[in-house]
């Protein structure tokens, strides 16, 4: 037992990974005691964000309403032929979106954490001490590439089942904190909390304002192609 906790704990990159891994074990184990956590597999689930293109943060630009047009709904072609940034592209590619972003956090995690451990079988990481930590780098890195091929069928299984992620309008109205500034056609992240989880979606300003870093929000329409949502400032006494 010394041993086996000895292994888990030791050098600090695999006790690292172990109370991650920990932390998510308990996250899934108090959903399935209130009942959440079953959600995830029902067909009507409302558990996904819709974050990426499929749904996450981004960078990139489109052309909707930019001249500030009162018909929110009546969206230019160009917004169709939106390039999302890398973090969107790399969100897309271990599905997020696709499947929910809880269970992917927790994959990864716990991948991560059996190739830390198994490193530090192979590799003297020990007596690298406090820069053990340094081989997560690289153990991540493995990791996301692994999570394209473990999340596909995942995928395949949540879209058969009809998982369609919490539907758009259900955001609307919804607000949040900017995670980036944007302006004009510019795509960047906003945090949510939905279900009190913090969601971070697509979004871009709605008239082509600039929106600073932190600044309240409130999403106001959705784009044609679902990709992103459009908000504005929240008004508050501090912005009036």
């Amino acid at each position: 037992m010394t041993e086996l906790i000895n292994i888990l704990f030791n050098p600090l990159s695999n006790g690292i990974m172990t109370v991650l891994t920990g932390l998510s074990v308990v996250y899934w184990f108090f959903m399935f005691l209130m009942g959440d956590g079953v959600h995830l597999f029902d067909a009507d689930a409302n558990v996904d964000l819709h974050p990426t293109p499929d749904v996450s943060d981004v960078d990139g630009s489109h052309d909707m309403n930019a001249d500030g047009s009162d018909h929110p709904h009546h969206h230019t072609d160009s917004d169709t032929h939106t390039e999302p940034g890398f973090f969107a592209k790399a969100m897309d590619y271990i599905n997020v979106g696709k499947v929910p972003i809880m269970l992917i956090v927790t994959m990864f995690k716990f991948i991560g954490w059996v190739i830390t451990i198994v490193s530090s079988l192979y590799i003297d990481v020990a007596s690298w001490g406090i820069k053990s930590v340094l081989i997560l780098i690289p153990v991540f890195i493995v990791t996301f590439f692994l999570m394209h091929f473990l999340t596909k069928p995942l995928a395949r299984m949540f879209k058969n089942i009809g998982y369609n992620g919490e539907e758009s309008h259900d955001f609307l109205g919804r607000m949040g904190k900017m995670r980036a500034s944007i302006e004009g056609k510019k795509i960047g992240s906003a945090e949510f909390i939905i279900q009190q989880d913090p969601i971070r979606l697509n979004v871009v300003s709605h008239n082509g304002e600039k929106i600073g870093y932190g600044d309240d929000v409130i999403i106001v329409d959705e784009s044609k192609d679902k990709k992103y949502y459009y908000v504005t400032k929240e008004i508050t006494i501090d912005n009036i």
